[in-house]
């Protein structure tokens, strides 16, 4: 287990926690100075979490997830999908939350609102070429594979 060192920016700020012994995600809570702020529909607002953090190599990122239940049950999830925290960004964590409901969704003050997964980065060097290889796929893009596992019937 690496150790990651993070600074609480804020008094009411949260250690990041994992829900159970096998999460691979730590919970990351909402930090500001106020009781809560509320989301309106169609609406991205930044959320702060009160920390910052210090990834202990430079070839490890943070990646921040939505919570699946705020996801699925509240239409509440990152507006960039994922976040990346870079391992020489020493600045606060924050999560661009969208609301794509049609409701107003309030999020109060140490609310859990995303998940951080730390994981390796693997560093590539780009090479210019005139051809690649050829593959089964190819060229094929979105759906080129289809949907249904079921032969049988049409691909979708």
């Amino acid at each position: 287990m690496i150790k990651i060192k993070f600074k609480k920016l804020k008094d009411s700020a949260v250690t990041p926690k994992r829900a159970t012994a096998a999460a691979a995600g730590y919970d990351l809570y909402a930090c500001f100075d106020r009781e809560y702020t509320d989301i309106k529909p169609n609406e991205t607002q930044m959320i702060g979490t009160g920390i910052a953090i210090e990834l202990p190599q430079d070839d490890l990122a943070a990646f921040i997830y939505a919570r699946s239940g705020l996801a699925v049950k509240h239409s509440i999830a990152p507006a960039n999908c994922v976040g990346v925290v870079d391992a020489d960004y020493r600045g606060e964590i924050c999560v661009g939350l969208k609301n794509t409901s049609d409701k107003v969704f309030r999020v109060q003050n140490g609310d859990r609102i995303a998940q951080m997964v730390i994981a390796p980065v693997v560093y590539a060097e780009f090479e210019e070429v005139s051809e690649l290889s050829d593959t089964v796929r190819g060229e094929g893009g979105f759906g080129s594979t289809g949907v249904s596992m079921d032969k049988e019937n049409k691909e979708r």
